[in-house]
């Protein structure tokens, strides 16, 4: 299976560790992996200027680092969304990356999704959670988890062997 993971932490952290234990199982079980670091990508938010559906015919109007992003995220089988929650939200820059995907409206490929959310606070994923089961029913795919990490558990051995095997069960 080919998947996507779209990183939308702008720094090396937390975030970074989650999908790197998530890569190294799912490498493990032989998928083949592409990380993309949205959050360090310059990617504007959406328009609305319906280029996309006109005369563009699935291309977004802006060219800007998305362009690096649209191939990874039509070929693949499954995207795996990953972001520290800031003010009970993913990051804007993944924000913006997911409003993009707007230009194609479902991917080409992909079934299945998972979430990988990590937070200093112990409960602030609900927004974002919501936002990812209701962009998952949208593009009618299926949700294969949602793992969290707060506080301590962040980079903690037993929360990295937990995404790690959740990885290599898919």
């Amino acid at each position: 299976m080919k998947i996507a993971i779209l990183n939308g932490s702008p720094k090396v952290g937390n975030t970074a560790a989650m999908v790197s234990a998530f890569k190294e199982g799912a490498e493990a079980a032989g998928h083949e992996v592409e990380v993309l670091h949205v959050g360090k990508m310059k990617i504007a938010g959406c328009l609305g200027c319906e280029y996309c559906h006109g005369k563009g015919e699935g291309q977004c109007v802006q060219k800007d680092d998305m362009e690096k992003v649209m191939p990874a995220y039509r070929e693949a089988d499954m995207v795996v969304y990953a972001s520290p929650i800031y003010y009970f939200a993913m990051t804007a820059q993944l924000n913006a990356a997911i409003q993009r995907v707007y230009a194609i409206g479902k991917p080409a490929k992909a079934k299945k999704a998972a979430l990988l959310l990590s937070s200093s606070s112990p409960n602030p994923y609900d927004g974002a959670i919501a936002t990812y089961k209701g962009m998952l029913a949208f593009m009618e795919m299926e949700d294969a988890g949602v793992i969290t990490a707060a506080g301590d558990e962040n980079g903690s051995d037993a929360k990295l062997a937990e995404i790690r095997d959740f990885a290599k069960a898919l």
